[in-house]
């Protein structure tokens, strides 16, 4: 299994985002047979059997293995991965990428935001043992003014701008895919804790 699945194909997208779906995938994170799901969930064995394969067929379950039950041969599924992402592009952005090319705007945020979840849902799908070597940081600052913001604002570029020309990727290096070629981003927003949405309180 999978550490992320990345959902890049709308009829994928389509194909889950219905409540029982929703439910027997959450159930098999752990090997279930169909009759196995269909007494879980109060459902007939067939309802149940009908919904594995559609999610099957979108390749976000797979059958490990078959057992024979009473001389019949019995499937076994799994969920492909542990989680489930939604790329950002499954909804094209309006207005074009010309709309992101204000570095100080909330559109070229959101922007590489979006490059980043869908690079390391690629690198997270991977099927390979190898551990991806990688690098998270996060600070809370205080910027209370226009002073202190333009402040700011100047040392990180200074900064970033070093660190760039230090260990800046050579083209040869990203033409060949090479293994030690990484990828540097950085954001700065405002952070209200107090407007975090619940999504259990979404419809």
């Amino acid at each position: 299994m999978n550490d992320v699945y990345l959902i890049e194909k709308p009829r994928q997208a389509l194909e889950l985002f219905k409540p029982l779906r929703l439910e027997i995938l959450s159930r098999l994170g752990e090997p279930h047979s169909c009759p196995e799901l269909a007494k879980e969930l109060g459902l007939t064995t067939q309802k149940v059997y009908y919904h594995v394969k559609v999610l099957e067929t979108a390749g976000l379950v797979r059958m490990v293995r078959e057992r024979r039950v009473r001389g019949i041969m019995e499937g076994i599924y799994q969920a492909t991965a542990r989680s489930y992402w939604l790329s950002p592009r499954l909804v094209k952005l309006l207005g074009g990428r010309e709309r992101v090319a204000e570095q100080l705007s909330l559109q070229h945020l959101l922007s590489l935001a979006e490059d980043m979840q869908i690079e390391i849902g690629h690198l997270a799908a991977r099927d390979t043992d190898d551990d991806t070597p990688s690098l998270g940081i996060s600070a809370h600052i205080e910027l209370p003014d226009e002073t202190s913001r333009a402040a700011f604002l100047k040392e990180v570029q200074s900064t970033f701008k070093q660190l760039a020309e230090k260990y800046g990727a050579r083209q040869h290096a990203k033409a060949s895919g090479n293994e030690t070629s990484f990828r540097l981003m950085l954001a700065c927003y405002p952070h209200r804790p107090d407007a975090a949405t619940d999504i259990n309180q979404i419809d």
